[in-house]
């Protein structure tokens, strides 16, 4: 297979992706049998009056010899002759007396489950929420001024947070677990280019569909789901995990459990602390969501040809530090197109986050803005990251007026410490409603100062962006897990309860859909390797 790498096409150069390539390698089209996109980015810097390109790498099978099409071509350090490699497989034999139990189906739980579930293990999944479809009935309900039920919402029910968001499979990680993970997606119903998009996204109205397909094949395999099912002790003899309490009820025996219970489950981090499983607390981040036209966005992004079809809604990642204080300021889960989100899970707090079906095509932009929080901030023992995240989610209960509104104000209001009037750029998008306050009521003074600080800075790199009519929503707090249950690198179990796996976001592990499943893959395989052994 020859690939190629850095090809860059204009944006809007239509012709057949195997006429362009043939022409790059200087064959005949009738020499080209196949073209696979591996990846394809933007490119919309513009450098030298460029034009906004897109940027793919490639693998081409040709008819003809591949040395000889190199040889050709050897100054080309982009074109390379490479053998594709898929991820490592284990042959396994099934070996345990007990089936093993995953607690929470989130993506961590998800794919341990289809690995557990593909290699013979039938797991049993205990998720506290409830089916993905009465999920998005109540959340529908909560959205809409109804109740808020503490274990149906954004946060908690099958799929977990990533469900209710945009969606985005982007990751830091470099494992070759990743195309696995894209792979059983796409198997559920993802539209196809999630495989080579370097920005992959599904969309929160697709992700609903695709978990269902998910937990369906997960049961044609032999595990067993159960909703409306917590998790409420653990059973524990001699340092090892012997079974679970579910609902205060049943007890259900098993040598292995696995633990995805997510960012938000702090009974859950309660109880483990209870239990005496080692924990430490970690840093997260607090801050607000922004809203801004798409628009506006689009056109800081691609200049004149903001309004071309052929060119995708425009996202934006921006980061100030202030060297000094020990402190920045980024912007975090992104949503081109989309709306703020209601995203509480316990009763008297209010939270935010963001959503975008796959079109995207709301009209808004929206990110949060968060500023790096530290232990030394609320305290070193493993709970005081909770207590932090709750105080202020009850002062933005607060501040909105006790109702689930949420705490707004305009950029140019928040620079000037002050209150004024619903001046808005764009309507916020947060439902049930929105209450007009001084965010600074709702959030650390820290927080304000480096958010006061980073808002004129993000304004010089997208024009407009800290406009005095932007709206700002409070208060944005569950990017990532306020403690970490310790575990060891090699086997996944916990530091000091043996046959414990410790998985996804709300271990510590994880930051985002794709890196919390693929290491509930990387779990399943090292509970299978250690049966094996």
């Amino acid at each position: 297979m020859i690939r190629i790498k850095n090809f860059n096409v204009p944006f809007n150069d239509q012709s057949p992706i195997n006429d362009l390539v043939a022409k790059r390698l200087k064959l005949p089209p009738q020499h080209i049998d196949e073209v696979v996109i591996v990846r394809k980015g933007i490119d919309a810097r513009r450098y030298k009056g460029a034009p906004i390109y897109f940027v793919y790498i490639l693998d081409v099978k040709v008819n003809i010899a591949e040395n000889k099409v190199l040889a050709r071509l050897k100054k080309d350090k982009n074109i390379e002759i490479v053998t594709t490699k898929k991820a490592d497989k284990i042959n396994c034999q099934k070996s345990k007396i007990s089936r093993p139990i995953i607690i929470g189906f989130g993506p961590a739980g998800m794919f341990s489950a289809l690995v557990l579930a593909k290699n013979g293990y039938r797991p049993l999944i205990f998720e506290r929420g409830s089916d993905v479809d009465t999920r998005h009935q109540d959340i529908e309900k909560f959205w809409q001024g109804g109740q808020l039920k503490e274990n149906s919402n954004v946060q908690f029910g099958e799929g977990g947070a990533g469900t209710f968001s945009d969606g985005k499979l982007t990751t830091r990680i470099n494992d070759n677990k990743i195309t696995d993970v894209l792979e059983a997606f796409v198997e559920a119903g993802a539209p196809p280019e999630i495989k080579y998009l370097h920005k992959p996204h599904i969309g929160t109205d697709i992700l609903r569909i695709i978990v269902k397909n998910i937990r369906e094949k997960i049961k044609a395999l032999g595990g067993e789901i159960f909703f409306n099912s917590q998790v409420t002790d653990f059973i524990i003899k001699d340092d090892k995990i012997c079974g679970v309490e579910i609902n205060h009820k049943e007890k259900f025996t098993a040598s292995d459990v696995f633990l995805g219970i997510g960012h938000s489950a702090r009974d859950t981090y309660e109880l483990l602390y209870s239990k005496g499983i080692s924990m430490e607390a970690k840093p997260f981040a607090i801050g607000v969501r922004i809203e801004h036209p798409q628009d506006l966005i689009d056109k800081a992004q691609y200049g004149e040809d903001y309004k071309s079809e052929l060119l995708p809604v425009a996202d934006y990642s921006l980061t100030y530090n202030n060297r000094q204080k020990g402190r920045s300021v980024y912007s975090f889960c992104m949503c081109p197109g989309g709306q703020v989100v209601a995203a509480a899970s316990e009763l008297g707090r209010v939270v935010v986050n963001g959503m975008s079906n796959y079109k995207r095509n709301s009209g808004i932009a929206n990110s949060a803005l968060l500023v790096n929080v530290t232990p030394d901030d609320f305290g070193h023992n493993v709970l005081d990251g909770i207590a932090f995240q709750r105080h202020y989610e009850e002062m933005a209960y607060i501040c909105g007026g006790r109702n689930y509104h949420a705490p707004v104000q305009t950029v140019g209001d928040f620079l000037k410490d002050k209150v004024s009037d619903d001046n808005f750029l764009v309507e916020p998008t947060y439902k049930p409603g929105v209450k007009i306050c001084n965010l600074r009521e709702c959030l650390p003074d820290f927080t304000t100062q480096m958010l006061a600080e980073a808002l004129p800075n993000f304004d010089k790199k997208i024009p407009g962006f800290a406009g005095e009519h932007v709206v700002m929503t409070g208060v944005e707090m569950r990017s990532s897990a306020p403690c970490r249950i310790i575990r060891n690198r090699q086997t996944y179990m916990s530091e000091n309860v043996k046959g414990l796996y410790p998985i996804g976001e709300g271990a510590g592990y994880a930051g985002g859909i794709m890196s919390a499943a693929v290491d509930g893959v990387n779990a399943a395989y090292a509970y299978i390797e250690n049966i094996i052994e």
